[in-house]
């Protein structure tokens, strides 16, 4: 079963997931350019797609490294690490 999760932006086209964030809150990338970087929440109503740098998401997803790392997920942290090195490195 696959982990992937895709949503479609309304202007920039299909994005996926990085990382969770919190609740309703998710962290995705354009798929193809991997360049642009979307908070993106999702609540009953509305879905809302907020542009953010690419320096303010490589810190996110490094602050959801060390919190997996201190939660003492090992499946978890090496999900992420690998999505962090595909999208940062």
């Amino acid at each position: 079963m696959s982990s992937e999760i895709y949503i479609n932006h309304p202007n920039f086209g299909l994005l996926f997931r990085v990382c969770e964030l919190g609740a309703n809150r998710d962290l995705f990338a354009t798929l193809y350019a991997q360049r642009l970087f979307f908070l993106v929440t999702i609540n009953d109503r509305q879905t809302t797609f907020e542009p953010i740098t690419r320096a303010d998401a490589r810190l996110m997803v490094e602050s959801q490294l060390r919190l997996i790392r201190r939660q003492g997920s090992d499946a978890d942290y090496c999900r992420l690490q690998t999505a962090h090195k595909q999208a940062f490195l």
